[in-house]
């Protein structure tokens, strides 16, 4: 997922609920469907901001000052722009981005 070239609002925005349940024809099936995925995304962005504030981390155990480190603030600064991991799932679920299936159509 390329966060940097996402579309997402950052601030709330309020959406057509005929949009939002077109594809299912269930507002609470698009809601539950954009949940989930909105929880898959925020495993990820968390993930991978781990990662790269691992690449910062000292394991030593004294106790000097410990000094502040730009590259670990600009990190930072850029995880706490992005949009919510729900407004980049309503941003997929809108665009057609998002592959769901009913598992109960399967069965027959």
């Amino acid at each position: 997922m390329d966060l940097k070239k996402t579309s997402a609002p950052v601030n709330t925005v309020t959406y057509d609920r005929n949009q939002i349940d077109e594809p299912t024809e269930n507002i609470y099936e698009s809601i539950s469907i954009i949940s989930k995925r909105a929880d898959q995304i925020n495993t990820e962005i968390k993930k991978e901001l781990i990662d790269k504030l691992d690449e910062f981390a000292t394991y030593n155990d004294s106790l000097e000052e410990i000094f502040e480190n730009k590259e670990q603030i600009e990190v930072s600064k850029f995880y706490e722009k992005l949009p919510k991991p729900h407004a980049l799932a309503v941003q997929e679920w809108l665009t057609d981005k998002i592959y769901f299936r009913n598992a109960d159509d399967d069965v027959q």
